[in-house]
């Protein structure tokens, strides 16, 4: 559980940076070829903003505030949720990383 809580605050900490990229790309976004790929890595970047909260909705739904955050025990089957849960983490965490990096690239070329 701690090192999905401890993902989760990170991805969490690049969410102001996420919306810093999309409001700098965004004038540089439009219908011609050299702008498509600013509108792509906008909507790669809100993709990246919605899988975040999809995901925090379903842990959310999956574990209790005790389990979370007062290490209340868990479940044979809640500890396999758990391990789902942190490949779902994980790979998003890599995700956001990777077209956070991306847009950045974009905006320094």
């Amino acid at each position: 559980m701690k090192k999905i809580m401890t993902a989760h605050d990170e991805v969490m900490e690049k969410m102001p940076n996420l919306v810093k990229l999309i409001n700098a790309l965004k004038p540089k976004a439009d219908t011609t070829q050299a702008g498509q790929k600013y509108q792509l890595a906008i909507d790669s970047l809100k993709q990246s903003n919605k899988s975040m909260m999809t995901w925090m909705q379903g842990f959310g739904s999956r574990f209790t505030a005790d389990e979370m955050y007062e290490r209340k025990a868990l479940t044979e089957e809640k500890q396999q949720w758990l391990t789902e849960e942190k490949t779902k983490v994980e790979t998003l965490r890599k995700e956001i990383n990777a077209r956070i990096k991306k847009a950045e690239q974009l905006l320094d070329n």
